[in-house]
């Protein structure tokens, strides 16, 4: 057995290995397209390398080139697809479709040039290179944010491109890619050849696996954190994630401050209306702070009808205005399931983070000054100047 027939076998078997891998990761998320797409790319290569082996029993082999050749290019179009749907871009199916059926017939009639034709070899390797080069447009175009596996894959995609497009060549300086298509594989082209799309195949493979992992944890991450009623995050996941915020306002040097909300009488409204109500309320409130709030801002639902924001760039006066808007806005909204005349309203406390104090005594800093809210009558925002001397200062506001 050749070099290039033993590669080829395991790159049935890692093909093989891949789908497996992909089909796992659709059972586990039935509502996902990309690793489904995925997997039948990779389905596909199995089926491309199967043709490749068994080219030599043929004598006529044009029908199967032509016929490895469009699997192949299915493949990737398939793989393509999957990028599309990973990244919520509308796959170009019909573009790609045309491409797949023009180029096949390209082949089919370009088998009549000389066997070492560049013209004849560009036909068959550009249109691989022109599918990898979509992919990447397709990640690129994405609205999602691009983290470094998504950079990562953007790179490999274009190398993979440039390598099927340097094969023509690479086959010119290594004698060519046998004489006839039985002899292909006897060839130091097509070992080669194999090497190169055994690498870039499991590389591809490798890091799609790996950014679906990440954000299938990313997504188990954000249901363990979310609130379900209130949509924002729950106590402990506003803790992580406000704790890291202020570690990077602390780091850029700019300030930082929390506020810290609780809907007054909320158990009146409970009572008086039903807990369904009560709910409206929290969604309402939930659903205010999230317009409120910017991108880098912090949110969660720290208690049963607290909240809390974090505001990194913001200072004591400005996350004061920030409350008093809030204060004000919501008094004024309209409740579902509440009388009309029915207003409700919340208490704030507001402090910034000062030199050498951590979240946890921000935190508590907040939270004093919303007590000072709730004392003085509730419907009113108390700000923490600071600690001084080891004491609060409490100043009044609304």
């Amino acid at each position: 057995m050749s070099g290039a027939n033993f590669i080829l076998l395991i790159n049935v078997s890692v093909a093989g290995l891949l789908a497996a891998s992909f089909i796992a990761v659709a059972l586990h998320e039935a509502g996902r397209a990309a690793p489904r797409w995925l997997a039948f790319g990779y389905l596909l290569g199995m089926v491309y390398f199967a043709i490749e082996f068994s080219i030599p029993a043929f004598d006529n082999a044009r029908p199967v080139v032509v016929a490895a050749f469009a699997v192949f290019l299915g493949a990737t179009i398939a793989f393509n697809g999957g990028l599309a749907h990973k990244y919520g871009v509308a796959p170009p199916w019909k573009q790609m479709l045309f491409f797949l059926v023009a180029t096949s017939v390209a082949v089919y009639f370009v088998q009549d040039l000389p066997r070492q034709s560049l013209a004849r070899m560009m036909a068959y390797q550009l249109p691989y290179a022109v599918m990898q080069f979509i992919g990447l447009v397709i990640v690129w175009s994405s609205r999602q944010r691009h983290a470094r596996l998504d950079r990562i894959l953007m790179a490999v995609l274009a190398a993979s491109g440039l390598q099927f497009a340097s094969k023509p060549f690479i086959a010119h300086a290594l004698g060519g890619w046998g004489a006839n298509p039985q002899a292909y594989l006897q060839s130091n082209y097509a070992l080669v050849s194999q090497s190169l799309g055994t690498v870039f195949g499991l590389a591809l493979a490798l890091l799609i696996l790996a950014i679906l992992v990440r954000d299938v944890l990313a997504e188990v991450t954000s249901r363990s954190e979310t609130d379900t009623l209130s949509r924002l995050l729950n106590r402990g996941g506003f803790a992580r994630h406000a704790e890291q915020a202020v570690l990077g306002a602390v780091r850029q040097g700019v300030p930082v401050a929390l506020v810290i909300a609780d809907l007054d009488h909320f158990k009146t409204v409970n009572d008086s209306f039903g807990h369904a109500s009560g709910d409206r309320v929290i969604e309402t409130f939930a659903g205010f702070l999230r317009e409120a709030a910017a991108d880098h801002h912090v949110a969660g639902r720290i208690g049963g009808e607290e909240f809390a924001i974090i505001l990194p760039g913001t200072n004591l006066a400005a996350a004061r205005l920030f409350a008093e808007g809030a204060r004000s806005a919501f008094s004024a909204l309209p409740i579902d399931g509440l009388p009309v005349d029915n207003r409700c309203t919340a208490s704030f406390g507001v402090a910034e983070l000062h030199p050498s104090e951590d979240f946890a005594g921000l935190m508590r800093r907040a939270d004093q000054a919303l007590y000072q809210a709730k004392n003085a009558g509730r419907d009113c925002v108390r700000v923490s100047a600071g600690p001084a001397g080891g004491r609060e200062i409490t100043a009044g506001a609304g």
